[in-house]
């Protein structure tokens, strides 16, 4: 019999990545001291910059209350599409979650990230009674579809940020002047470089391994060639990538 758990490779890295980063939603499970049972819940998702999942939630919800309690948890994000569910590829991250102080230069950061991802949120975001969390993430377990399950490390499914403290700062100014300035290259970015439909596509993200890009509800990412070791190769690469996508042929 084959193994049941794969060596993990670059392969299976680049796909929790693309589930991780392209995700809005998944499946929170906390831990229900009082009935011993775990709590599954639906949240809505974004990522950090180094791809540690964020999430909104209300002091409301069963799932913020757990939280406060016991902080470890596990979210669970799937690929969707046709045929046999179980064929497309998820992945759960083993995480804790630490609450984010709002009115503090990370907790606006992260704000920004959020509803760049999530714009729909805008409508609650500021209520007092809704505070965001970022997953800390200790382990992961992929199943890239029947046959390719993994076993995977912090380090599989995050982006180290060292020398990248630069972008980190920059990144929301990067983001608004690529949609203000440079739309018709954003644009050319998804029709082009990711061979999505027309549309008035928006940059939604910027992180040291890719681009995110937003029309509506869908979501598709650009990886970039090599990642980013600093935030000054990041304007000469949008560069090229805008060249790029403006040399190929729209017809495929």
């Amino acid at each position: 019999m084959k193994a049941p758990i794969l060596p993990v490779d670059d392969e299976a890295r680049q796909t929790a990545k693309h589930l991780m980063r392209t995700a809005r939603s998944g499946a929170l499970a906390t831990n229900d001291a009082g009935s011993g049972f775990p709590f599954a819940s639906l949240v809505a998702v974004a990522t950090d910059l180094d791809g540690s999942p964020l999430i909104l939630t209300s002091q409301l919800s069963a799932h913020t209350r757990l939280l406060e309690a016991d902080n470890r948890c596990s979210l669970l994000l799937s690929a969707s599409g046709k045929g046999d569910p179980l064929a497309h590829p998820r992945v759960t991250l083993i995480a804790e979650a630490k609450r984010l102080e709002r009115g503090t230069p990370e907790g606006d950061r992260v704000r920004q990230r959020y509803l760049a991802h999530q714009p729909k949120a805008t409508l609650y975001v500021d209520f007092p009674d809704f505070s965001f969390w970022r997953l800390d993430v200790t382990s992961a377990s992929l199943n890239g579809g029947f046959g390719r399950a993994y076993r995977m490390e912090r380090g599989d499914v995050l982006t180290a940020l060292d020398g990248l403290a630069d972008l980190v700062g920059m990144e929301a100014g990067a983001v608004e002047h690529m949609n203000e300035d440079h739309a018709d290259a954003v644009a050319l970015y998804a029709t082009r470089l990711c061979g999505a439909r027309e549309g008035a596509w928006r940059l939604s993200g910027i992180d040291p391994e890719g681009l995110l890009l937003a029309l509506g509800d869908e979501i598709v990412r650009l990886d970039f060639p090599q990642p980013l070791t600093s935030a000054a190769e990041l304007r000469p690469l949008l560069v090229r990538l805008a060249q790029e996508a403006r040399s190929r042929d729209p017809q495929g």
